[in-house]
């Protein structure tokens, strides 16, 4: 099987990104964005997903941190959509219920080759600290327009706004695992009738 690396980069007027990704990885990840609560969320995506990631960003951060997250999101998507190639072999659709605590959240992921987020997630608190937690929504909605796949994301039980961020991302990260694993049985097929995702 061909190794399911990649990485891009995206330059713009507001940010500097680079990201790399490795689908069959360990979950190393190594971050240096400025962000220091997306890091650490998209260290569980790293840990429970399996997947080597690494994100470099420089961003208006002086103005907010609103473009830096979405074209993480986008950067990433763009990456994972590369490293998964042409998707033959792959389980393609995943999902992940995750508790912590008080706080319970569902990920569910199609590999579709189509664009779509649903996102239903109210959190207690408009901010974790000094990360506004809207942004949590538009890193989703960056990664599934590039990443080309639909995405559902359902906030269950939530109480303390940390866990359910964190609850959110450790579910994204094993959806994706269950995905992107390639399924001995199906070797060398796309997963779909119609033969193309």
């Amino acid at each position: 099987m061909t190794e399911r690396v990649a990485e891009v980069t995206r330059e713009t007027k507001e940010t500097q990104i680079s990201v790399r990704v490795n689908a069959d990885g360990c979950g190393k990840a190594e971050f240096d964005t400025g962000l220091p609560f997306l890091e650490h969320m998209l260290e569980q995506v790293a840990r429970h997903g399996l997947i080597d990631l690494t994100v470099r960003a420089r961003g208006d951060l002086q103005i907010d941190a609103h473009h830096t997250v979405e074209d993480i999101g986008i950067t990433f998507g763009q990456a994972l959509a590369r490293a998964a190639g042409d998707k033959k072999g792959i389980r393609r659709y995943g999902h992940a219920y995750v508790p912590l605590d008080e706080s319970l959240s569902r990920v569910v992921i199609d590999l579709s080759g189509r664009p779509g987020l649903s996102y239903r997630v109210e959190f207690p608190r408009a901010r974790i600290d000094v990360f506004d937690v809207d942004l949590i929504r538009e890193f989703f909605q960056g990664f599934c327009n590039h990443a080309m796949v639909t995405l559902h994301v359902d906030m269950i039980h939530g109480g303390n706004a940390h866990h359910v961020a964190e609850t959110i991302f450790k579910a994204f990260g094993r959806a994706l695992r269950m995905a992107l694993e390639v399924d001995p049985r199906t070797a060398g097929v796309v997963p779909s009738t119609k033969g193309l995702l």
